[in-house]
């Protein structure tokens, strides 16, 4: 069978079309950008209803990549203008459209800050045709913003991720983790140790119940010396990151321990645009450095070059911090970070990330502060009862990930990863509660090897002629570490609480299964299952007996989290999704060995919820989602005893709204709003209560992004007043404030100024419900302790590019 539409004349509407785009691209000054492309959008339509009839269908495949540096652009849209549909990169930015019909088809890709321009390509039956599409950095603009789900389907809050790295600020790695909608931390040990962490109406301690992540490797500790999913992101320097993919609920299967209250996921650059030298200087003998390099250079690879050349790039990057603080004490701070990281494409079909890093701190901390020490005139707001907390911590990193596509549009991606990790605290939490005489001072000490595989197998795939995308991943985490709790005065060791070896394997498999039922509606189900081994050996302080007693043993469990989403998109500027899945969080090691019963080594969780990803004209984008979890055991472990307490059953409901909004080409809004309502399940009534789970928490500001390179932000953060304890009685304080970030960029240079708490307001940063005695009291007390907030703050800053 023949054509119904001669291949001349295919010819010449083709070359038409293209002088069309030419003269279209040439007016795009004199024209609106939304009504140019409105334009070219109905007439590539009208061209595109005149398919070829084909016998054989055609195939069309392609990568997309940076158009300055060459590097591919893993997980950006691609649709077929006038096509039902798309489709998005894989991990090597490949992308494939199957069972086409001979005729012209107009490529378009969709990444926020680059230009979306289309690409026309003439098709002939049978033929299977690969394309390389460039994209130029642009301005951003929330014209650009599409709210259809991305190939990761399960991150919902993509589009509104992807702006907030763009408009957001960063001042420390403490403010990556606050890129996640509704998350707020909170710091209590001179900033060297994990901050606190508070989403969705937990208090995740140190990061029990939020998996983190960074290129590929878990920063969450397992059965930590301090804190279960002890959550240490210091390591990384905010200038490298690039991406974060934020991920609400245990709804993902590729995420298991942890990731019941949500998950981060964050990835480095993989190249520089350029060299840069940072300093900042700032109150409280505050000064930071910064270097990063770009060892290879830049390709400038046009787009016809990108099917022949193979890019590579290879960078390294430094940072120096240190800080006396606020507080009356100093807190000698310093940290060092150091990163080297290399990106090459080997083939057409392969690529190697290669990573190393290496962490080291130092710093002195003055501890929580009781409400009654301050009151009375014993210590001021920034005093401390015990001057002699602080720690050390460092963590060393390497990890290498080969990426390889397969036959049959399938990708295999493999990481191996290796972290030795130290960490020494001193604390004392109950000042002379415990000890009249010496105090209660204690060493947490903690030293790892940790060791992991992971692999991942995608395919795109059509049941019948319904488009599906299958993941198979599995995987191994192996933590080896030599725990250790002492009673101390004045950081002198007086005896030990614990001492012991741990040994805890994760080994997982998860099948991850996205069919499109329907041009509008998507179902994902996936099945996860995990094993975990625990073994620990060593000494554990019997309080009856006045001495150290043996605690070993070994066990293992298992635990199946099944996941079910749905996705419709009711309108091409509107998508409904309903999600729900099982997950879970690890009990430390210490907890399961002593028997502590079954069903809290693994305690499950079970999350659902309902929402939308929306726009509202061109440029206002909304997600919000109505939300519920379950939690079959609230575990909190008191690192001052190396112990696991029980809380039973909680549940949890709440609802999240997040809204970025641009004003004017220069000006932007954002607003996150989130209510949560969590209760002990079965507690007395009258002590129902979560302690310091926020119950309404908010986040906003203006930003103001100039093409001269002025920029400006005023950012608010609010969180409100919550129980402290069980029944209600001792109330943890919120608090209002008020940042500023002002910056003006050039070519060959950067300057700038960031001021925290604008308003100089008084307020409680980590907030307590705890027992204690002081040195002149004959009886404890329970009551607030607190950290205090930071005081009016003023940072300058100067960068050097080249």
């Amino acid at each position: 069978m023949k054509n119904s539409y001669p291949n001349h004349r295919l010819a010449a509407s083709v070359a038409g079309l293209n002088v069309l785009l030419q003269r279209l691209r040439a007016t795009t000054f004199q024209r609106p950008r939304a009504a140019w492309r409105r334009l070219v959008a109905g007439l590539l339509c009208g061209l595109l209803a005149l398919p070829l009839a084909a016998q054989n269908p055609a195939f069309l495949r392609g990568f997309v990549a940076d158009s300055a540096s060459g590097q591919r652009l893993p997980g950006v849209g691609v649709q077929l203008l006038g096509q039902p549909g798309g489709t998005a990169t894989d991990a090597l930015g490949n992308f494939r459209f199957g069972g086409l019909a001979a005729g012209t088809y107009a490529v378009q890709v969709t990444a926020l800050g680059y230009a979306a321009r289309p690409r026309v390509v003439l098709l002939q039956a049978g033929e299977t045709r690969t394309i390389a599409l460039a994209l130029p950095a642009v301005a951003l603009s929330l014209r650009e913003v599409t709210v259809s789900q991305p190939r990761d389907v399960n991150q919902s809050l993509a589009a509104i991720s992807h702006i907030d790295q763009a408009l957001r600020p960063l001042n420390s790695a403490q403010d990556l983790l606050q890129l996640v909608p509704g998350l707020f931390i909170a710091q209590h040990a001179g900033g060297g140790k994990a901050e606190q962490i508070f989403l969705r109406g937990f208090d995740v301690d140190h990061g029990t119940d939020f998996a983190v992540s960074i290129d590929g490797l878990p920063v969450n500790m397992v059965s930590h010396a301090h804190g279960q999913g002890y959550a240490d992101f210091h390591f990384v320097i905010p200038e490298t990151v690039d991406q974060l993919r934020v991920y609400k609920g245990p709804y993902t299967a590729r995420f298991g321990d942890f990731a019941t209250a949500g998950a981060g996921d964050f990835t480095t650059k993989t190249s520089l645009e350029r060299s840069q030298v940072k300093l900042e200087l700032g109150q409280f003998d505050t000064r930071r450095a910064v270097v990063l390099l770009n060892l290879l250079g830049a390709d400038g690879l046009a787009g016809r070059q990108l099917l022949s050349k193979k890019p590579e790039s290879a960078y390294v990057a430094a940072e120096y911090s240190f800080t006396n603080s606020y507080f009356d004490a100093k807190q000698h701070f310093n940290r060092f970070n150091g990163l080297a990281k290399y990106t090459g494409q080997l083939s057409d079909n392969t690529s190697l990330m290669l990573l190393g890093s290496h962490f080291a701190s130092r710093w002195d901390a003055s501890g929580q502060v009781p409400e009654r020490g301050v009151r009375e005139g014993l210590i001021s707001r920034f005093g401390s009862i015990d001057p002699t907390e602080g720690g050390r911590t460092s963590r060393t990193n390497a990890t290498a990930v080969l990426t390889t596509a397969l036959p049959h549009d399938a990708t295999l991606r493999q990481q191996a990863y290796y972290s030795k990790y130290d960490f020494s605290l001193y604390s004392n939490f109950t000042f002379f509660l415990q000890d009249p005489v010496n105090g209660d001072g204690i060493n947490q000490t903690d030293d790892r090897h940790l060791l992991g595989y992971t692999a991942t197998y995608e395919r795109d795939t059509q049941l019948g002629r319904r488009d599906l995308h299958s993941a198979l991943g599995v995987g191994t985490r192996n933590d080896f570490s030599d725990l250790g709790l002492r009673h101390t005065v004045r950081r002198s060791v007086l005896d030990t609480l614990t001492t012991g070896r741990l040994y805890e394997r994760n080994v997982y498999a998860y099948l991850d299964e996205t069919l499109r039922l329907t041009e509008r509606l998507t179902v994902n189900a996936a099945v996860r299952a995990d094993v975990f081994t625990f073994d620990f050996r060593g000494l554990l302080y019997d309080t009856t007996a006045l001495a150290l007693r043996p605690l070993r043993g070994r066990t293992s469990r298992a635990r199946v989290s099944p996941k079910l989403n749905l996705y419709y998109q009711l309108t091409p500027a509107v998508q409904l999704f309903a999600r729900s899945g099982f997950g879970f969080h690890s009990n430390d090691a210490r907890g399961v060995i002593r028997g502590t019963g079954a069903d809290n080594v693994l305690p499950r969780a079970l999350g659902y919820e309902v929402g939308s990803t929306f726009k509202v004209g061109p440029s206002l984008v909304v997600n919000t989602a109505l939300w519920a979890l379950h939690l079959q055991d609230e575990l909190v472990y008191v690192g001052d005893a190396a112990e696991v307490e029980s809380s039973g059953p909680t549940r949890r409901f709440g609802l999240d709204v997040a809204a970025r909004y641009q004003l004017t080409r220069v000006l932007f809004a954002d607003l996150d709003l989130n209510y949560n309502h969590g209760r002990q399940v079965q507690a007395p009534a009258e002590a129902r209560y979560i302690p310091l789970a926020p119950s309404f928490t908010s986040i906003g500001g203006l930003t103001l992004k100039q093409p001269g390179g002025l920029s400006a932000s005023l950012r608010y953060r609010h969180l409100n007043d919550r129980p402290a304890n069980d029944d209600g009685s001792i109330r943890a304080k919120g608090y209002f404030l008020l940042d500023a970030v002002l910056s003006y960029t050039k070519a060959r240079f950067q300057v700038g100024a960031t001021a925290e708490n604008l308003l100089n307001a008084t307020w409680n940063q980590a907030q307590f419900a705890t027992e204690t005695r002081l040195p002149n009291e004959a009886q404890p007390v329970d009551e607030l302790h607190f950290t205090p907030g930071t005081p009016f703050f003023l940072k300058l800053n100067a960068s050097v590019f080249f």
